[in-house]
Parts: structure tokens; sequence; C-alpha cells
């Protein structure tokens, strides 16, 4: 046989391979990423993801599905159904994830949320969870008597505790009452501040305005992705009006706030080396419990404690796992 007739043989018998089977072993695995939280939310979880081994663009895709409201939450998640992704990752509120498992019972689907996951019917338990459902929470909720105490260390002569607050999510209904039982407890009263209008100008001024004119002597900042976005705007106002302010997390104190009490060791980065860079090497979410936070971060901004006349205790100050200075 002529080497040209050879050649001419062997592109044919290529060409006659079954391409299905050698583009399934060529696919990279697809993560689906849904939620409130937007670009701040992914530098960590792709810090996670190259520590499990994967990296965007070389051993797995990524496809994102971003929206500022509730609503529109089905229609992301039949998207990601739709493109057949090998995971759904979600964030920024219970809902995401609600909407994720009610658009799959199949895919692996991942959550990170502040709230109690067997209360939205997400798992059926955190150790086991059951189908297609797990991820991290970090159960805020438990945690509003703790900030709430902590800030009262630190501004003893408070007794009218002023509270941001949402208003028409079921999520902020539950955690306002908690917030109230917690409040009333302790013998104190309390301001509920609802803050209005559209994602990118909320009325923070005057619930500012509000929580000024009642005398309010300190204030508490849930965890609302909302809030997070618009943080520097509350730390501002809380530094012009001179009010005492525990926060949800770190970052408001590193912007300026006055001190946050937070889990640590739970964050995005976490959530991808544990539970999506598991599930992409074979492990089911059955298998992976629902895992809660069991290390806090006392944060406290020195600066800002000066700047607003305060005198930290010596007890509170050896509890802090943090002093910004």
């Amino acid at each position: 046989m002529k080497r040209r007739e050879f050649i001419t043989l062997l592109g044919s018998a290529v060409a006659g391979w079954p391409l299905p089977a050698v583009a399934q072993q060529t696919r990279m695995p697809v993560i689906g990423i849904m939620g409130f939280e937007g670009p701040g939310f992914v530098p960590d979880l792709l810090q996670g993801l190259a520590e499990a081994g994967y990296v965007p663009g070389k051993n797995v895709a990524i496809e994102y599905r971003w929206t500022r409201n509730t609503p529109s939450l089905p229609h992301l998640a039949a998207e990601l159904v739709d493109r057949k992704v090998d995971v759904i990752v979600t964030t920024g509120t219970p809902y995401a994830a609600v909407a994720a498992k009610d658009a799959t019972s199949t895919i692996p689907i991942v959550f990170w949320v502040a709230w109690d996951p067997v209360k939205f019917g997400l798992v059926t338990s955190v150790s086991r969870p059951g189908g297609n459902v797990t991820g991290m929470t970090f159960l805020v909720t438990e945690l509003v008597g703790k900030r709430l105490n902590l800030l009262l260390e630190l501004t003893p002569q408070a007794t009218t505790i002023a509270y941001l607050s949402l208003p028409g999510s079921p999520v902020s209904e539950d955690l306002k009452s908690d917030m109230l039982s917690a409040v009333r407890a302790l013998g104190r009263e309390i301001i509920v501040l609802e803050v209005r209008g559209p994602l990118e100008n909320r009325d923070f001024e005057s619930a500012f305005t509000t929580l000024v004119g009642q005398r309010a002597g300190a204030l508490m900042v849930p965890n609302f992705t909302d809030f997070r976005i618009n943080r520097h705007k509350i730390v501002e106002l809380a530094a012009r009006h001179k009010i005492a302010a525990m926060y949800p997390n770190r970052q408001y104190v590193v912007d300026g706030g006055l001190m946050s009490y937070a889990a640590r060791g739970h964050g995005p980065r976490e959530l991808a080396l544990n539970y999506v860079g598991q599930i992409l090497k074979g492990a089911k979410p059955t298998d992976l419990p629902v895992r809660r936070p069991s290390e806090f971060a006392l944060v406290i901004n020195l600066k800002t404690a000066k700047a607003l006349g305060l005198t930290i205790p010596r007890a509170l100050f050896a509890a802090a796992t943090e002093l910004i200075e």
C-alpha cells in the first residue's frame, strides 16, 4: 500500500470514531452559581476551588446567575438545570436553594446560608441531609442574643436598642421576632427601623434620623445581603451620628464599623473546599452533613471606639479575636 493511500485510510478511520465518546472524556465539569451575592462571593470561592484542584477554564467551567429579586430565582435555577451543570451552588438567601431544589432532585445542590436549612425544607436534618442538597449554615438567629450581649458590654448605659430591618420578607420577620425577644428579655426597649427603597438607593438616612430622634443608645445590624452591599453607607451614618453598632461580619469593622461577632472559618472558601470540590470528585450530598459554625470571631475597631468615646472593658478586650487599630 502506498504511503498516500495509507494516510487517507487512517484519516477515514479517525473520522469514523464515535465523537460523543471522545467528547465525554474531555468534557469539563460545570458549576452553576446563583443567588444575591454577586461578585463579592466569588474570590473566596475560587480560592477554595483551586485548593481542591479545580481552576476555571482549565479543568472546570462556571456559570453565574445573579439576581436582585426573589421572584426571578426559579427561572435562574431552571436555566442551570437546562445547562446540565454538575453542581449548583446557592448563596445570599435560602430562597435560592429552595428554587434550586424545586428545579431538580438529581443535580447536587450546595447552599451557603445564614438560616436554618431544616426550617426551609432544604434538608431532613443537619447530620443526615438526605436527597441532593447540603451545605453550610451560619444559624444567624442563634447569634442574636450573643451579639446583643456583647454590644451591651460596651454600651451598658444603652436602654433603647435600634434594629435595622427589611420589610416584607419572611426571613426578616423571623429575625426581627428573635431580636424583639432578646432585647425585651434584657429589660431594654427596642426601635425597629425598616429600611425601604430600591437596593441601589435604600433610605438609610431616614432610619438613622428616626434612631437619633428616639434617642437609641446602640444599634444592631443584621446579616442581610442588601445591608452588606450598602455597608459603607451604614458605617458612615453610624460614625456621623456617633452610634455604637454591632455588625454581622468583620468586613464592616474593617471599613470603620465598631464591632462584629461572626462565624470563623465558615466562608465561601470552606464551602468550595469541603463541599463543591468533594462532590466534583464523586461525593454524594447525602453523605456530607450540613456544617454549622463551631468557632466565632469578635472583632473590635479601636479607632472607632475611641471616636465614640467608649472604653473597652478588660474582659471584652481579652475576648476579642482581632483588634483593628
